[in-house]
């Protein structure tokens, strides 16, 4: 009975996403100040425990990409560089490190200095990375004076996303449409998300994390170099009509996709706006966006159901946790 009870109580705490409206979505609904959004809806006790008790197989599926100086990134952002800082040769003849110098076993190190984007490899965008208006306001009415400076947000940065762990399921628009990855521009809208899902036999719960597949990053290899390859298919992806769909009607906590920027690169119904998805998902509802995330795996396996685990790096200040490597568990 008591186990029985605990399930029942697991289970509701799983349908439920507090703050978010049918037909409305979530937006600026928990308090003055707060910097996290829609993700308070999962970041609870009881729902971190549903999402872990889901796990029943204990396989791990790494949904990370590796990056460096070669890799494919979103025009606009900085490329990586990882310079030797320190290293062996240069601590021994340099002497400038008092217990290095002379040591008696001759130990030196390697460290690094990095220069990245905080856009960079597989993400999470921070409610503050989109602004709008003359006022250059961003999720929860936080302006870029005083909340945001030469050296970064101060709020609603990317140090602020929580551990997200929860229910998330995977949309295969590829699969659905019978192809290795979806061609350039290829808009995916609500009759296109309802599709995938109907083939899939899985429907979008309030409080889960979306992951859309278009199939880019098949074509990602070791780094990334391959920039001709992977730009023929980054720009398909979501429509804010499919945004709206997504998170008015089902409630979708989170959206993220296998691309550099989750949105299809023009969207049909909106000729001429760039990133109308970024601005209603970040600013409009505090709707977290995640980019480049492997979901080849998942696809491969027909793993639609999963519970995610997504850390980002504790950067104070920076617009998006990046170079991350979250993970799904089955």
């Amino acid at each position: 009975m008591v186990r029985s009870v605990g399930f029942l109580l697991l289970f509701s705490a799983l349908l439920s996403a507090q703050g978010w409206v049918k037909g409305k979505g979530y937006g600026w609904v928990y308090g003055q100040r707060d910097e996290v959004g829609a993700l308070n809806a999962i970041n609870t006790p009881a729902r971190i425990a549903a999402s872990l008790a889901a796990v029943k197989k204990g396989n791990v599926y790494d949904l990370g990409v590796r990056v460096d100086r070669t890799s494919y990134k979103w025009p606009g952002h900085s490329p990586t560089e990882v310079m030797s800082f320190r290293s062996p040769e240069g601590v021994k003849t340099g002497k400038d490190i008092g217990g290095f110098v002379n040591h008696p076993k001759q130990m030196a190190f390697h460290s690094a200095a990095l220069f990245i984007s905080d856009n960079v490899g597989t993400q999470i965008d921070g409610l503050g990375h989109i602004t709008k208006g003359a006022d250059n306001h961003w999720y929860n009415g936080f302006k870029e004076n005083p909340d945001a400076g030469d050296f970064g947000l101060r709020k609603a940065d990317a140090d602020t996303i929580p551990p997200v762990i929860g229910r998330a399921v995977l949309i295969d628009v590829a699969a659905w449409k019978g192809v290795d990855a979806l061609p350039a521009n290829f808009a995916i809208g609500p009759k296109e998300l309802q599709a995938a899902l109907a083939k899939e036999g899985e429907d979008v719960q309030p409080g889960d994390i979306v992951m859309i597949r278009t199939g880019t990053l098949r074509y990602w290899g070791e780094t990334g170099a391959d920039h001709a390859k992977i730009a023929e298919h980054d720009s398909a992806g979501l429509t804010l009509a499919g945004a709206k769909w997504l998170v008015e009607e089902k409630g979708a906590v989170m959206i993220g996709s296998d691309t550099s920027g989750l949105e299809v690169g023009a969207d049909p119904a909106l000729p001429g706006e760039v990133n109308p998805v970024h601005g209603y998902l970040l600013v409009d509802q505090g709707i977290h966006i995640g980019e480049f995330h492997y979901l080849e795996d998942l696809a491969r396996n027909r793993i639609f159901r999963f519970t995610y685990v997504g850390i980002t790096n504790r950067v104070k200040g920076a617009a998006a946790g990046f170079a991350m490597r979250p993970i799904a568990l089955e």
